[in-house]
């Protein structure tokens, strides 16, 4: 791996909000895809500080401290990404379960939904699924997207897939899930229709569900 990208993992999990525009702007004028950057830089900077996180070493303040460190480098990256096709593949809407206020990956998640041709609506974090299934009447989406850091909120992904069945859009509304905590089979255990294991695996993983649509 390149030591560029290296310096930028680094800045991540060391929280280095000084240094790390400087750092994805050395690593874009070397070349290297906003994409990689993202995947192989920030989001495994992300992965660390989430181990951090688990092992006690790290505490919510720290991962505020690392959400801010990814907000200060995005804007740079996303002045590299083509975002002239958003919108047109649909709406997805983004939220971190009830009782969890953690939402870097899904912020980055987002990023990357919407400059590749879908319209995000973001409702931010610890959303209620009431809140998320009158998001679905109200906009038409098809898509949800779930973020859930702490294994102690996975019930919140539950409670959705369990009011989405409820609300009679389950035909009609698929669910991905994502976060520290979530896995494949905690997708088969919960219902969902997705499970993306990085940040940069959900536009396939939604792409991949669209599908369907285009013989429609």
């Amino acid at each position: 791996m390149k030591e560029s990208i290296i310096a930028v993992q680094k800045a991540v999990n060391e929280l280095m909000f000084d240094e790390i525009k400087g750092l994805v702007g050395a690593c874009l004028d070397e070349g290297i895809p906003p994409l990689e950057i993202i995947e192989e830089g920030i989001s495994k900077g992300l992965e660390l500080v989430g181990e951090q996180f688990e092992a006690g070493t790290y505490f919510l303040a720290d991962l505020v401290m690392a959400g801010e460190v990814v907000k200060e480098a995005m804007p740079i990256l996303e002045e590299k990404l083509d975002a002239s096709t958003a919108g047109h593949k649909g709406k997805i809407i983004l939220a971190t379960v009830e009782g969890d206020i953690h939402e870097i990956g899904k912020n980055i998640v987002g990023m990357l939904l919407n400059v590749n041709g879908y319209e995000v609506i973001d409702l931010g974090v610890d959303v209620s699924a009431k809140k998320i299934i009158s998001t679905v009447k109200e906009t038409k989406a098809r898509f949800v997207g779930l973020s859930a850091l702490l294994s102690t909120m996975v019930g919140g992904i539950k409670e959705v897939v369990d009011s989405v069945i409820e609300a009679g859009l389950k035909d009609h509304v698929k669910i991905v899930i994502g976060g520290a905590c979530t896995s494949e089979q905690l997708r088969k255990e919960m219902g969902a229709d997705g499970y993306g294991e990085t940040a940069v695996q959900a536009v396939k993983i939604f792409d991949n569900l669209r599908m369907p649509e285009k013989s429609q």
